[in-house]
């Protein structure tokens, strides 16, 4: 249990155990800086059918240079595998269950036969530790999604079972396009004396890392543009316990769509802040208007730091933006 954590006499013991830190021993990988997560993952057709395999186990993963996370990985990533899919493809998405718990997968957002959405012992029974389980379904609607554990879910997304799910419109016209896209994935951390606990939002379980795409800053990536060009960031909340009001200096940005569904162009806003919250998504087109190194960061001081200290100017939950003329 995470020290500080708050329990009584009347304290389960599932509720412990779903608290508790990831043990050392499950550890099957260890990966540096040097290995991305949401990398893109390409299908295998099988009778037209695009087919996709993912198999969840736990790694230790680098989020700075001096700091790894033990984290609940898929196909040993986090985030998990991008699945990048067109609207109107028939997918099957193979699920293999490395951990040594149960665990689900769940399409956030999308419509699908019920059979196929996730919940564990609601629509489907938990996928044992060794055990697989077929998804299949239409892809029926476009925009920006993304998968996630529905089983142990306090713990297991919070440990980093979760990944982007891009779909691309079946009429190209339809795509709000720029001249970069680029997704941010948000997730927030917690550890203590070398061990990783899943971070709640309640005493005892407060993060002190937190990560886009899986690194935090200055370990994140740099946005390299030049001046007159456009981007399109796709903010997904992929976290699990907090509201991150997302910012983006250097001018507003066009909110263009919310939770994959594009904003009628008469009804899209100009903002510099969006409130992302778990589960929600949202598409901003922002321009560069002017040379310099441009901040996306979230509002809340402390999800910019690491372990309550700054470094190079921040920590955490921030991305530069990089504009040349």
């Amino acid at each position: 249990m995470p020290p500080g954590m708050i329990m009584d006499r009347d304290t389960p013991a599932a509720a412990m155990l779903d608290m508790a830190a990831v043990h050392p021993r499950e550890i099957s990988a260890s990966y540096g800086l040097e290995v991305r997560g949401d990398r893109r993952l390409e299908p295998r057709i099988e009778g037209g059918v695009k087919v996709f395999d993912l198999e969840t186990s736990v790694i230790r993963w680098a989020i700075l240079p001096d700091v790894r996370v033990d984290a609940y990985a898929i196909n040993g990533q986090v985030p998990g595998p991008r699945l990048h899919i067109r609207q109107g493809d028939r997918v099957r998405i193979n699920v293999t269950n490395r951990l040594p718990e149960s665990t689900t997968i769940h399409w956030h957002g999308l419509i699908l036969p019920n059979e196929m959405d996730g919940p564990a012992e609601i629509t489907q029974e938990p996928i044992p530790p060794g055990g697989s389980y077929r998804y299949e379904f239409t892809a029926g609607q476009s925009g920006t999604y993304f998968y996630h554990s529905h089983d142990h879910v306090d713990r297991q997304q919070a440990l980093g079972l979760y990944g982007a799910l891009i779909i691309d419109p079946a009429a190209p016209q339809d795509e709000i396009t720029a001249d970069h896209d680029y997704v941010i994935q948000l997730q927030e951390w917690l550890m203590r004396e070398g061990l990783t606990f899943p971070a709640m939002p309640m005493d005892g379980g407060q993060p002190n890392y937190f990560t886009i795409n899986g690194r935090a800053y200055p370990s994140t990536d740099t946005i390299r543009m030049k001046v007159g060009e456009t981007l399109k960031v796709r903010f997904i909340g992929t976290n699990n316990g907090f509201i991150h009001p997302m910012h983006i200096h250097g001018g507003p940005f066009e909110v263009v769509a919310r939770d994959g569904e594009n904003i009628p162009e008469s009804a899209r806003f100009l903002a510099d802040t969006v409130n992302v919250g778990p589960g929600q998504r949202y598409d901003v087109v922002w321009q560069a208007r002017r040379p310099g190194k441009w901040l996306i960061h979230c509002h809340i001081g402390h999800h910019t730091t690491n372990n309550n200290v700054e470094e190079k100017g921040g920590g955490g939950l921030m991305v530069v933006i990089d504009v040349q003329s």
